[in-house]
């Protein structure tokens, strides 16, 4: 009895053993290794199945993955998966990068058709190798300054379209390809670079400078030019003034006699001695 018991566990053990669960949120895939139907497929929803010998179970996530290569062993595998590429110049650049994709949950035998190995595998070895051959494709065009400056978040953006257009028709959506931290350059690059940015900048403070001097002369000249301009418009306008009045006087003679008559007092200037009084003739002031 106690042997058949023993038995009976021994064989409860391996029955489960033999089988495999399907997490919720995965789709599992059944693979045929052996035997007339070796290479067949069968997907399987959430669940546990018995998988026997000359069979293998893999399960692919149907919810968002986030991966990184990194040069830490705290992360992703415990070796350096950190992505070096070069230049247009030939410099060497090292990078951690990271990326966030799902898989299509219709097209699971596809992608296992397409790269016989689980999400894992396929995330550590074909997509960081997507990553790497489209940083060193992309960035054989661009100089230093481009890659470390500016250019970075373009690179990073081209990368991503790439390696999307790649793995998409086999249903892998790739959501953000990204920096993690900064590039890694020699030492020496780094500080040249820094030193042509350190340059650039005062040289355009320079200008900057410059630019506000000439401004700051500008306004003071227009102010004076404006100031002289007043000047001379009421200069004219006096000029004008003046002239039109001569006129008028000219033409009419008899407003100096009705100006002399307006400012006389009616009083005769007093004169001492015996000569004769003289009097201010009013008459037609003749030309």
């Amino acid at each position: 009895m106690k042997r058949v018991l023993t038995l009976s566990l021994s064989l409860s053990a391996l029955l489960l053993a033999a089988c495999s669960k399907v997490p919720a949120g995965n789709v599992g895939v059944k693979f045929q290794m052996y035997g007339d139907d070796k290479g067949a497929l069968k997907e399987l929803p959430p669940g546990r199945y018995w998988v026997g010998w000359g069979y293998e179970m893999y399960t692919f996530p149907t919810f968002t993955q986030t991966y990184t290569f990194t040069r830490s062993t705290m992360e992703g595998r415990a070796v350096d998966e950190s992505i070096s590429f070069q230049t247009a110049q030939g410099l060497t650049v090292n990078a951690d990068v990271g990326i966030t994709y799902h898989i299509d949950p219709s097209k699971v035998t596809l992608i296992f058709q397409k790269y016989r190995k689980g999400i894992d595998e396929i995330t550590d070895v074909y997509l960081r190798n997507m990553i790497r051959d489209a940083l060193v494709k992309e960035a054989s065009n661009l100089d230093i300054e481009s890659v470390y400056g500016k250019g970075k978040a373009s690179l990073i953006e081209s990368v991503q379209k790439d390696v999307s257009e790649e793995v998409s028709a086999v249903g892998i959506n790739v959501e953000k390809i990204y920096w993690i931290g900064e590039l890694r350059l020699p030492e020496n690059v780094v500080q040249s670079i820094n030193a042509k940015i350190q340059a650039t900048q005062m040289a355009e403070q320079r200008q900057n400078e410059v630019a506000q001097a000439r401004a700051e002369a500008e306004k003071v000249e227009a102010e004076a030019q404006g100031r002289a301009q007043a000047q001379i418009t009421i200069a004219e306008a006096e000029a004008k003034a003046i002239e039109l009045k001569g006129d008028a006087l000219r033409q009419n003679p008899n407003i100096v006699q009705m100006s002399a008559i307006e400012k006389w007092d009616g009083h005769l200037p007093t004169y001492t001695g015996s000569s004769a009084l003289p009097f201010v003739s009013l008459g037609t002031v003749q030309k």
